[in-house]
């Protein structure tokens, strides 16, 4: 289903965003020409050291050291993208490289009209864990002067595939809003968001929750298949292997290990759920040589109750406020000195992901 509202939305919006005469004047190795014309195919890896290595001492059995070592830190990027830049992006820049960190890609409305998209994959280790970030989107900006049926003058689309790996977050989202441009500047959206996503705030140790607030995850890991010689303090697990030999080793070591599989187990065995949602947000954009802002926000204070035994409703007792926002600023104060501060925020489900920077440039003539 989401592939084929992915190849849907592809199709209108390739449509809309071509001029064309006619539809039976316009082939569809042209529209695929227009729709790839002027964008970039990029792929680069970076990488470097990571943690130094770390030397742990015990003297359980005499004195003995064992060195701990983290292997180097990668990031291999792929991806292709079409997005105009706006006055205040830096165009020095040669080549993508992977690390290039924009965050007007998630603003609602690009800086030129039509479609713009972003298709792009991070396979990653930081630290020794190793993780995979995604983001791509297919975004239509209306008033493109187009005058054919499909053409939705009035209107911003955006078809989303975000995930985050070192925030735990991974959705797709999809929104059609009516667009009120009021002045030159400054325009005001609102319309409907549809996300698929696994059902967040659903949480498998709730049944195993004693009265007391403990967990009773002795009985949880024999579910699992361990096996407890409590009288030889012998613990083992499915495979028979002895993981402990000791209570202490048990409770700090493996018990962890035992309630993050099953959780994992657990979430991995639910179907994604689609969440609809009502959304208003705004866009601003204004751009000097001297001085530049860009800012938006998105807030989505209803969200559809389908009544399912794992919809977020349950979770919070009701309605819940999800939102994002973003925010772009610079000044030149003088031919010496400037100050930037950049930064996106998301709230989704409860859950925070952001990143920001802010600095100062001084030039000495």
């Amino acid at each position: 289903m989401v592939k084929r509202l992915i190849i849907l939305l592809a199709i209108i919006l390739t449509a809309c965003s071509t001029p064309k005469k006619c539809c039976s004047q316009t082939s569809g190795l042209e529209q695929a020409r227009s729709l790839l014309k002027f964008s970039t195919f990029y792929a680069a890896v970076n990488g470097g050291t990571s943690l130094s290595d770390v030397d742990v001492f015990s003297v359980d059995n005499g004195l003995s050291t064992q060195t701990i070592s983290t292997p180097y830190d990668y990031n291999f990027t792929i991806g292709l993208r079409k997005i105009a830049r706006f006055g205040y992006e830096n165009k020095a820049q040669t080549f993508y490289d992977g690390t290039e960190s924009n965050y007007s890609d998630a603003a609602t409305v690009g800086k030129v009209k039509g479609v713009e998209y972003l298709f792009e994959a991070d396979f990653k280790r930081q630290e020794g864990v190793d993780y995979i970030d995604q983001h791509h989107f297919i975004r239509y900006s209306s008033d493109d002067g187009c005058q054919d049926r499909l053409c939705i003058n009035v209107f911003a689309l955006k078809l989303e595939y975000l995930q985050d790996g070192f925030a735990d977050i991974k959705y797709f989202e999809a929104s059609q809003r009516y667009r009120l441009k009021i002045g030159r500047n400054f325009s005001v959206n609102i319309g409907a968001v549809q996300r698929l996503a696994e059902p967040y705030g659903y949480n498998p140790l709730d049944e195993w929750m004693l009265d007391n607030g403990n967990i009773h995850y002795t009985y949880l890991a024999i579910q699992e298949g361990y096996n407890i010689d409590v009288v030889n303090s012998e613990y083992y697990n499915p495979q028979g292997e002895l993981v402990a030999t000791s209570a202490e080793v048990w409770e700090a070591v493996v018990v962890p290990e035992v309630l993050s599989d099953y959780t994992q187990r657990k979430r991995n065995e639910l179907d994604n759920k689609i969440q609809q949602s009502a959304v208003v947000g705004f866009d601003f954009y204004k751009y000097s040589k001297s001085k530049w802002l860009h800012a938006w926000g998105n807030f989505m204070p209803w969200h559809y109750n389908d009544g399912g035994s794992f919809s977020y409703h349950n979770y919070v007792d009701g309605q819940w406020f999800d939102y994002s926002a973003g925010l772009i600023a610079g000044i030149k104060v003088n031919k010496n000195l400037g100050l930037f501060a950049e930064g996106k925020y998301n709230k989704y489900w409860n859950r925070e992901w952001y990143d920001f920077k802010l600095g100062l440039n001084y030039v000495i003539f």
